[in-house]
């Protein structure tokens, strides 16, 4: 990354945190039952993508969310 400047960097990096939540709710989509009906019920409106995405704007939310206030992880929360 030489040569970049601090915002090209930071660009470049929510790139990869953006696809790391996808993936995300990629495991959580086939493994939790509360996010798969989430995503089941968004998908029905809307493009796969846009489901998945939303999926995982859920979850970045939550792990802010968690981070701030160093709290634990609540699906129900988050997804219902």
């Amino acid at each position: 990354m030489v040569g970049l400047t601090c915002i090209q960097t930071t660009a470049v990096f929510i790139k990869y945190l953006a696809w790391a939540f996808v993936e995300a709710a990629n495991f959580a989509i086939r493994y939790n039952e509360t996010v798969k009906k989430y995503y089941q019920r968004k998908l029905a409106k809307t493009h796969m993508m846009v489901a998945k995405k939303t999926a995982a704007q859920k979850l970045a939310r939550a792990c802010f969310y968690g981070l701030r206030d160093n709290a634990d992880f609540d699906v129900n929360k988050a997804f219902g």
